[in-house]
């Protein structure tokens, strides 16, 4: 999510990091304190132990736990009470100003949090009250507060613009939202702050508590997280932000964070989720006595206020710990009691997962900060809304966000300050993406025979940012400065400001994003193309009849070419259609109209494909309607005793390019196939599948194809124009790797169906089959992307050809497929005239017409690495990075890959440390405010099938998603990594909204629950033990959960309104993605909950990925290596 928002920050950590000295935590450093159990996580973030929790406020927190009892280890269901916390619970709690306030500007880069002292937001006031010492136990916590009134420096500066989140740069926004009351609960946070932060101080003892009543130092921290501030006070964590121990004891409501000491309630990192820690230390009643640390470095945080000029540290502070997330239930109630007694030293704790940075606080921030605007497009280097917000764009110069988004939108001026930070300068192109129905789509400018104006010397076209001079009788060229002839018919004169008077008629001037008619010029041999063809190649050994998916193909393509795409106001699609059955040998069918029957050739000599029939091979639909019909009727009878069980695959696509050849036209083959390809033939496969190889040096032959002819065939199809579409339906290894080779060079799609089974899979395939033969696709495609000087187009990831190192070839390019672009610096730029980008696609549309399609962005350029912070976008950086890892894989050992991207990334945020953040303890974690979501995004790219495989994870699946990734746009790379997890039976069955998604981690499940989770191509129903008998028979239509089948893979339909309202929720999913996703229920405890636990991402995974806290404290750990 662009970490625009304002993800509220969770408290610092606190909690010792690892390695700091003092601490021997256990797993990260600090020494356990004895007499302590280690934590296992409370449960689910509850309140503190111990504590009880505030009041929620509004009835909207949760309510105090109500009893001390860990909550039950498997993520109980949590009761009602807790849900409280919903409201301000994560999803909502911004960090800081309340999302209404906030401006959308990203604070500036980052603000320290203290630790556990988020200053409070208090009332959003800007500057943090202190608390008077309220009551003794809120006392505690209000020195707590106090100290976190860190710095109470008053939000003084405002957000840069552009942020979207947080709080008033200046102030982290404490975790609470204390008020200033004194009353001695917390009060509960308001929406927008976030209980306090936990202190992640905690697994350290306190060490000397901190003066009652005194604000602890105020300055404040950028966000950092809590495990990772320092240690309390004496531990150098921030000031503590503890509440003093002394004295009064805590309240016990408070959620807030946990003393320094205490633990939070979090499941410990290690530890297994859910378990259920064991108590934490005493409520913290009392001061801890324990001894200050002396171990931990870093003398307490200073108390004075921060410098000037970094309040905004916040950033990633986190600051404040927010308490559940809305809508994950609370902790349970009763948490633990982290038995401690009062007075001993609290065990060392993990880090509170409420206190780190939430993704889901993060998207919550941003949508309600920017959903409701308009993104208007006429400012240089604006960062737009993240992926996950739906929002409206207005062109006015500058090319939509579904079309382009960068990295960073303020890019260094020297290639030294590039290399200095290492955030990687890249963009994420999709050219034909779907726009929402509100929106218009890009105009189609004719120029007529002269064609598209362009600069003389670069070959840019005419853009918004192109400079008329002489009165309009010349151009200044944005990209290279030459200076060029305006065409006289394209000659118009100048007003008072030197703009065009046409400047509003001609989209090419004042849009970012507009298309160009061709002219022959563009087309190969100077011609103009033919509409293209689709031919449909239909498997037809034993495996594929008597699984019955010849008949479901034949008997629905019947309907389906009648949908065929087709120019917009077109009576009728101008594609031609073409069919072809095979095993060891080929079939193909001639359909002329003329014909009363279908004919059908065979060519058996498979070594040397030639098409035997021209007339009547690719015809129109509706002229030979009759006769295709017939031979769809034929073909499922035709073969339906076969015992062949060989299939041969390279000399189809064969068939398919020498069909289009003859046909002299671009098109796309539909490949509809079954088994590696054994029979004698070109291209005959092996099975070389070895699970033996993964974490060798050899894994790396997993992933490239077996021979080379494929990379070759390849190169003729892109030629042609010639597009691969394959469906596979494999039963057993089928070589993705090398199979795929076709199909992602010429631009195609892959879609596999394993162990296709016809009353499964059928919704799911043909769903697939009728989007992939509709959608917008474009033929013959030739990309290039031009910049201004100073930077230039490097490298580029996606599902492509390239002969040349400036042209991305694609036989076929649909309106899902992005290509990501890296640029490097070649020269210097400057901050005055910004930096560049036009991407210009020339492609055959399916009407046949030559088009240019162009996309212009303009960015800021800076001398200050804190603007390059500020105006990063972290879904696409995360998306670059996940494809620069999953192309390193060809290379490279696995464990090379991951360890240079855990590197790259402590590399950016110790860069940030540095140079951005303002001095603070080496214990604190700080992260920039737009990047404190990619330790956990990048934690879920190290944990995916492809780095890190699981046991059950073929080698075909790891082929195919690494390829399936290296085209998804960022909204697809942002719930593919990071899934969407909904708890239904928290859906409000009378609105049309969504309920608010929780964090995906098993100790925000309840037992009594229902939950959705879906990733773009799988959504998953988990279904509790405990779940009401009411609404499973609602929803399932049984009486009882041991009833609920987990073999279907559809929702019965059921006239109930719990049941409209989840079937209306997985219809609106799986409208939302470009592939049609298979739908499994999950029971709680049955064998496929391991499957289901393997997406909730911030867990520790089976195949030894870390938790969302270890790889946070490891991350902490690298940055601090690399520091020091």
């Amino acid at each position: 999510m662009s970490v625009n928002q304002q993800a509220h920050t969770g408290p610092p950590y606190g909690q010792p990091q690892p390695g700091y000295q003092g601490y021997q935590q256990p797993a990260y450093g600090g020494q356990p304190l004895p007499g302590v159990p280690q934590s296992q996580y409370g449960a689910y973030n509850g309140p503190m132990p111990g504590y009880q929790q505030p009041v929620p406020p509004q009835g909207s927190l949760r309510a105090p736990p109500t009893s001390g009892a860990p909550p039950p280890a498997s993520a109980a269901s949590l009761p009602s009470s807790h849900l409280a916390y919903s409201q301000f619970g994560h999803g909502d709690v911004q960090n800081g100003i309340p999302a209404s306030a906030a401006p959308m500007q990203r604070p500036p880069a980052s603000q320290p949090f203290l630790p556990g002292s988020a200053p409070t937001p208090v009332s959003q006031t800007s500057t943090f009250q202190q608390y008077g010492p309220p009551p003794a136990s809120v006392q505690q916590l209000s020195n707590h507060m106090a100290g976190m009134t860190i710095g109470s420096t008053t939000a003084s500066a405002p957000p840069p613009a552009g942020l979207g989140y947080g709080p008033p740069t200046s102030i982290p926004p404490v975790s609470g939202s204390l008020s200033a009351t004194g009353s001695g609960l917390y009060t509960p946070y308001t929406a927008s702050q976030g209980p306090p932060p936990t202190s992640v101080s905690q697994g350290l003892p306190l060490a000397q508590p901190p003066f009652p009543g005194q604000p602890i130092s105020t300055q404040r921290l950028p966000t950092q997280v809590p495990g990772f501030a320092p240690p309390p006070s004496s531990t150098g964590i921030g000031p503590s932000s503890y509440p003093p121990t002394t004295g009064a004891p805590r309240p016990p409501t408070m959620p807030g964070p946990p003393l320094p000491g205490q633990m939070v309630a979090g499941p410990p990192t290690s530890q297994p989720n859910h378990v259920s820690s064991p108590p934490p230390p005493s409520a913290m009643s009392g001061p801890h006595p324990g001894p200050p640390m002396s171990g931990l470095h870093g003398p307490p945080p200073p108390t004075h206020p921060p410098q000037p000029g970094y309040q905004m540290q916040q950033n990633g502070s986190f600051g404040q710990v927010r308490g559940p997330q809305p809508n994950y239930g609370g902790a349970y109630p009763g948490t633990p009691n982290y038995g401690s007694q009062p007075g001993q030293p609290p065990p060392p704790k993990r880090l509170d997962p409420d206190s780190i940075p939430s993704p889901i606080q993060v998207i919550e921030d941003d949508r309600s900060n920017r959903g409701s605007e308009p993104f208007v497009t006429g400012v240089r280097g604006q960062v737009p809304p993240l992926v996950t917000t739906n929002f409206l764009v207005k062109d006015q110069g500058n090319a939509s966000p579904r079309y382009i988004r960068c990295t960073s939108y303020n890019i260094p001026c020297t290639s030294d300050m590039a290399k200095q930070s290492q955030v990687p300068l890249a963009a994420v192109i999709k050219p034909l993406a779907t726009l929402p129905p509100e929106e218009t789509l890009p105009y189609l400018v004719d120029h007529g025979e002269s064609g598209p104006v362009r600069c003389n010397r670069c070959k840019a076209y005419m853009c918004p940012f192109m400079q008329f001079i002489e009165g309009g009788r010349r151009f200044q060229c944005c990209f290279c400065s030459c200076v060029t002839e305006v065409p006289p018919h394209y000659f118009q004169h100048l007003d008072h400001t030197g703009k065009r008077v046409d400047f509003y008629d001609r989209p090419e001037l004042s849009l970012g994003s507009y298309e160009f008619l061709a002219t022959v010029d563009y087309c190969k041999n100077n011609k103009f193309p033919s509409p293209p063809a689709f031919i449909f190649m239909i498997d037809v050994s034993y495996n594929a009849v008597k699984s019955g998916l010849v008949r479901l193909i034949c008997e629905e393509l019947k309907s389906l070419l009648d949908y065929l795409p087709r120019e917009g106001n077109m009576e009728e699609s101008a594609i031609r259609v073409g069919f072809v059955t095979y095993n060891k040998v080929l079939h193909f069918y001639n359909v002329k109209s003329s014909l009363a029957q279908p004919q059908m050739m065979v060519v058996s000599d498979v070594a040397d494909m030639f098409v035997p029939l021209l007339d009547g091979f690719l015809v129109n639909v509706n002229e030979s309607r009759t006769v295709i019909a017939s031979l769809l009727d034929q073909i499922p009878e035709m073969f339906a005793d076969t015992r062949e069980t060989e299939t041969v695959f390279a000399p189809v696509i064969q068939a398919g390019l020498e069909a289009l050849k003859a046909a002299e036209c671009a098109g796309k083959l539909f490949i509809f196939h079954t088994s590696l390809p054994i029979a004698e033939a070109p291209g005959k496969l092996k099975n070389r599948d070895d699970k033996k190889l993964i974490n060798t040096d050899k894994e790396k032959t997993l992933f490239q194809p077996q021979t080379n002819f494929y990379n070759n065939l390849a190169k003729d199809c892109v030629a042609q124009g010639c597009c691969v579409d394959l469906f596979l339906f494999p039963n057993q290894y089928l070589d993705v790797a090398t199979l795929g080779v076709v199909t992602y060079q010429t631009g195609g799609s892959i879609y596999k169906y394993a162990y296709f089974q016809l009353e499964i899979d059928q919704d799911r395939f043909l769903n697939d089959l009728r989007r992939d033969v509709q959608k917008e696709v474009g033929f013959d495609a030739v990309m290039r992307v031009r910049t201004s000087t100073g930077i230039r187009a490097t490298d580029f990831f996606g599902a492509f050809y390239m002969s040349n190192t400036t042209d991305v070839e694609m036989a076929g390019l649909d309106c899902d497929k992005t290509i990501t672009v890296e640029f490097k610096h070649d020269d210097k730029l400057s901050e005055d005239s910004g930096a560049l980008l036009q991407c210009a696609l020339l492609y055959t549309s399916c009407a046949g017409q030559r088009r240019l399609r162009i996309h212009n962005l303009s960015l800021n350029c800076c001398t200050q690495l804190a603007d390059l912070y500020r105006n990063c976008e972290t879904d696409t950086l995360i998306n670059y990075l996940a494809k620069y890892a999953y192309r390193g894989v060809l290379g490279s050992p696995v464990k090379t890959v991951r360890d240079a991207l855990i590197n790259q990334c402590a590399q950016i945020l110790a860069c940030y440390r540095k140079n951005c953040a303002s001095p603070s303890s080496a214990g604190q974690l700080i992260l920039p405010e737009c990047m404190k979501l990619l330790p956990v995004y990048l934690n879920c790219v190290l944990k995916s099938d492809v780095l890190q495989p699981g046991l059950e994870v073929t080698t075909d699946d790891r082929a195919y998603i690494r390829q399936l990734v290296t085209s998804m746009d960022v909204a697809e790379t942002n719930v593919f990594f990071y899934p969407r997890l909904l708890p239904l039976t928290k859906a409000d069955v009378d609105s049309d909204s969504l309920p608010a998604a929780i964090r995906n981690s098993e100790e925000r499940l309840s037992k009594g629950d229902m939950y959705l989770l879906e990733n773009g191509l799988n959504i998953f129903v988990w279904v509790g033990v405990n779940v009401q008998q009411g609404l499973i028979q609602n929803l399932f239509g049984v009486s009882s959960f041991s009833q609920i089948s987990n073999a279907s893979n559809t929702l019965p339909v059921l006239e109930n309104p719990f049941s409209k309202k989840v079937r209306s929720i997985v219809d609106m999913l799986q409208v939302q993605r470009s592939r049609y996703m298979k739908l499994i229920i999950v029971k709680q405890e049955d064998k496929l909950e391991m499957l289901f636990k393997h997406f909730l991402v911030e867990d520790k995974s089976l195949s030894g990925g870390a938790s969302y806290v270890d790889f946070l404290c490891h991350m902490h750990k690298e940055i601090r290596q690399l520091l020091s």
